[in-house]
């Protein structure tokens, strides 16, 4: 596994603060670029030349592909034996304390928007809004045990929250999958639609919501 080797010793040696890197890739088989550039596709890579492409990464809370992103892409890679040199070429540092640690990510807006309920909560619509269309396809992966739906074309997805019992996923699962998008770089906000407390459904899963016409 000689990329995803490469890349773990390359993130291995990049300065805590770092908030944004560039990698090149050259190949060893020029001809193989285009077969290269279709596995690298989630990662957003950039021709630089007839046989290597660019990749930028970045820490959480800033728009684009991270670490966790480009590892499972360079595994792509390595299974099919393109092999290659991968070189750090750029990295950005913040100038103050990092901006991974100081941002507000998806975790942290879900934690807030929970802050503002009451302790008696029961049930509750949430929406999630994504900073880029780019992240529509793997969030939606990520977040499937919260069963999302997407808002029409839009960025949005809405997914239900349930405290106790009744229909919709735990606090705690919600986060777990936030998380998990936010170890990929995605970036965003949830905000709470919805919210009942003390709800206690007999013979029904739980209450519903009708908004423009839909019920949800």
């Amino acid at each position: 596994m000689a990329l995803v080797s490469d890349w773990e010793a390359i993130e291995v040696g990049l300065p805590a603060g770092w908030i944004e890197a560039r990698v090149d890739l050259e190949l060893k088989e020029p001809g193989q670029t285009d077969r290269v550039v279709a596995l690298l596709a989630p990662v957003q890579p950039v021709r630089t030349g007839a046989g290597s492409v660019a990749v930028r990464i970045v820490r959480v809370g800033r728009g684009g592909p991270g670490p966790a992103a480009l590892l499972r892409a360079l595994g792509r890679l390595d299974t099919e034996r393109l092999s290659g040199t991968l070189d750090l070429v750029a990295v950005e540092e913040s100038t103050s304390l990092s901006e991974a640690q100081t941002a507000v990510g998806l975790p942290e807006s879900w934690d807030a928007a929970l802050a503002t309920l009451p302790p008696d909560w029961s049930d509750l619509l949430g929406e999630i809004e994504l900073d880029s269309s780019d992240y529509l396809e793997p969030a939606t992966l990520h977040l499937a045990p919260i069963n999302p739906r997407r808002v029409g074309m839009t960025v949005r997805l809405q997914f239900r929250s349930a405290s106790r019992f009744g229909y919709g996923a735990s606090p705690g699962m919600v986060r777990r999958c936030l998380e998990r998008c936010a170890a990929d770089g995605m970036t965003g906000r949830v905000e709470l639609l919805r919210a009942l407390s003390d709800t206690q459904p007999v013979g029904t899963q739980g209450p519903v919501w009708q908004i423009d016409g839909r019920m949800v």
